[in-house]
């Protein structure tokens, strides 16, 4: 027969599924482990009343667990005989006080696991609501993140819809309230080898033309970006074939509805003036040419009967001596990016640059409202940024007005280029988790304004929106362009100037940029209703402002670099900004990798990647060949290396 200790050992063992160890077990499946040993030694010794030979006897049997010892509260039942003197009530009252000692241990072990397995699942599988804006005056920057309704577990092999990026958003704002200092570099250009590059494009090497060749009209399409880019262009053809320039004209766009002219934009007589040593421009045709059927002559060439980017080969061969010489006019329809930049003679290249650069100024009442612009964006501190005379000309001057005797220091922002308007968007055929409403949305906008690529679309197998995403020619969504600015580095009291904010989708996909970044601002928040009230409906002249607060920033940042407003920005901050101009320009490719991680990857490894990403395209390099000189100015056409 057993004794008590027996009995209460092995009740323990098979309470809590254990066997003793045997001696020829090295570690069998069963074996108590060894953080439980102890326990059960300590219980056995409960159930030692006394040291005697009996008890002794029992401990050292083989049948029992060699650690079970003689027990060491001996003196304690000695002292205690109520508790002795009844080994059942003795026994009864041990066993219930260890069995809750052990429930509550194993209690709060389990809750400890439950707890941290509910929080891991939250984080990987379920989606994390949309996060309430931080206090602006809490000296903590404690972040509170809202969560409405329940908890809802996303169903095995369920995809969250692409651009759900509320996980991120959710660590990116947890990062943000640390208020980590910023990288050194985030405001600045390699400066050394950016700093060895100067504006030279204003030189010429050449006599006027006499442009005795004929009249060029031109009618540029797109928006104010393709327009301006189309003007340059104008220019150097009409040098090329020694011809007379009329000053371009601009189309009415169904995307943009903007019915502003060259006049309502830029200053006229400036152009015709500055240009005057490299060709002849005139305001209109002469009378005895105005009458003319220009279609039915043969003297008008559409963007359908020229491929983009021609060579002067194909201006000399196709327009000047059959259509130019021979009618003495030539009207250029819908004319865009209709000159290659490779390969085209030195002086011509140059001049390129001189007409975007030097000849192209906006007009009074727009120079005058972006300095309003900018002093408010500077928090009125009365700092002139170093593109500011090149922008609002002799408005500058105005922003250091009312400073008062006691400047404060000067107020640094970052501008931001969100490109993602409808037009963009649909064009670009990809998918920003809007479902299937989002699509036939999309598909119903290309009917309109896209026939071709909507045909394109129902009669070839094109790219699934997915692999588009892949190579990296989809937009940045306002999400994901947040949560690289946070990435980054910028630190939550940023002040960030975001430019095309006629966003796809409304004023609602701001929300996760103002709620990461509160300082966060348009031209529409900045300006009052009756400073706008002159430029409203005239889109082209709404950007000429975003223009201005974008390449005056103290850094630039695009979210698609293939925008013609995001290249004309960057280039324009290179050629005048003496290297101390950054411009973040994204590897779309690259983000679109990191990004698909977004319901695994923890903010460290994204912030490094994405600064990784990001670091890559901040080298300073010269123009690659064939590529634009709008946006790679430094070239020995454009700008002058200091050796």
């Amino acid at each position: 027969m057993q004794s008590s200790t027996d009995l209460f050992t092995e009740f323990n063992y098979k309470r809590y599924g254990l066997q003793p160890k045997r001696d020829n077990d090295d570690d069998p499946p069963h074996a108590v482990p060894d953080h439980y040993e102890p326990i059960i030694a300590r219980s056995s010794s409960f159930h030692s009343p006394s040291t005697s030979p009996t008890s002794r006897s029992h401990q050292s049997s083989p049948n029992h667990s060699p650690r079970l010892g003689p027990s060491r509260l001996s003196s304690f039942h000695r002292s205690h005989s109520s508790f002795s003197s009844s080994p059942f009530k003795w026994n009864s009252w041990y066993r219930t006080k260890r069995v809750k000692g052990l429930l509550l241990l194993i209690g709060l072990l389990g809750s400890f696991f439950l707890v941290n397995w509910i929080l891991l699942t939250r984080l990987q599988d379920e989606a994390v609501h949309p996060i309430t804006e931080l206090s602006r005056n809490s000296s903590a920057d404690l972040v509170s993140v809202s969560v409405q309704g329940k908890w809802k577990k996303t169903r095995k092999g369920k995809k969250p819809p692409k651009g759900n990026y509320e996980r991120l958003l959710a660590l990116a704002a947890h990062a943000l309230a640390e208020n980590k200092r910023e990288p050194k570099d985030l405001w600045q250009e390699p400066f050394a080898p950016a700093s060895a590059w100067r504006p030279c494009a204003d030189q010429r090497n050449w006599k006027p033309s006499e442009g005795n060749n004929g009249y060029i009209l031109m009618t540029a399409n797109g928006g104010i970006n393709q327009q301006r880019v189309a003007v340059c262009n104008a220019v150097v053809v009409a040098r090329l074939l020694n011809s007379t320039l009329v000053i371009p004209k601009f189309m009415f766009s169904s995307v943009w509805r903007d019915v502003s002219q060259f006049s309502d934009i830029y200053q006229e007589e400036h152009f015709i003036e500055y240009l005057t040593s490299d060709i002849r421009i005139v305001k209109e045709l002469p009378e005895e040419l105005r009458s003319l059927d220009l279609e039915a002559i043969g003297s008008v060439v559409s963007d359908v009967d020229m491929g983009k980017e021609a060579k002067p080969s194909f201006y000399l061969k196709h327009i000047l001596l059959p259509i130019l010489l021979k009618n003495q006019v030539v009207h250029f329809v819908g004319f865009g990016n209709r000159l290659a930049f490779d390969p085209i003679p030195f002086e011509l290249q140059r001049l390129r640059c001189r007409c975007n650069f030097y000849a192209l100024r906006f007009v009074p009442r727009i120079q005058e409202t972006g300095a309003l612009l900018l002093k408010r964006l500077r928090q009125h501190t009365g700092h002139i940024g170093l593109l500011d005379p090149y922008l609002i000309g002799p408005f500058a001057a105005s922003i250091l007005e009312g400073r008062g005797n006691h400047s404060k220091k000067a107020s640094k922002y970052l501008s931001l280029h969100l490109r993602f308007e409808i037009d963009m968007v649909a064009h670009s055929l990809c998918e920003f988790g809007g479902g299937e409403g989002e699509r036939k949305e999309l598909a119903a906008y290309r009917e309109i304004h896209f026939p071709a690529l909507a045909h394109l679309e129902k009669t070839t197998k094109l790219p699934s929106p997915s692999e588009i995403r892949s190579e990296g020619l989809c937009p940045l969504t306002p999400e994901e362009a947040v949560l690289m600015l946070a990435a980054l580095g910028f630190n939550r009291k940023t002040h960030i100037f975001v430019a095309g904010s006629n966003l796809y989708g409304g004023q609602s996909r701001l929300t996760a940029l103002t709620s990461l970044y509160p300082n966060l601002v348009t031209k529409e928040n900045l300006l009052s209703s009756t400073e706008l009230e002159p430029f409203a409906n005239y889109s082209s002249q709404l950007a000429a402002l975003d223009f201005i607060g974008c390449t005056a920033a103290d850094a630039f940042a695009m979210t698609d670099s293939g925008s013609q407003l995001s290249s004309l920005v960057s280039g324009y901050r290179i050629y005048y900004g003496g290297g101390k101009m950054p411009t973040i320009r994204p590897n779309k490719r690259r983000l679109a990798s990191i990004f698909t991680k977004n319901s695994t990857i923890e903010w460290r490894v994204f912030e490094q990647r994405v600064r990784k990403a990001v670091r890559q395209t901040k080298h300073v390099q010269t123009r690659p060949k064939g590529r634009s000189i709008y946006r790679y100015p430094r070239c020995r056409e454009c700008m002058c290396r200091i050796e």
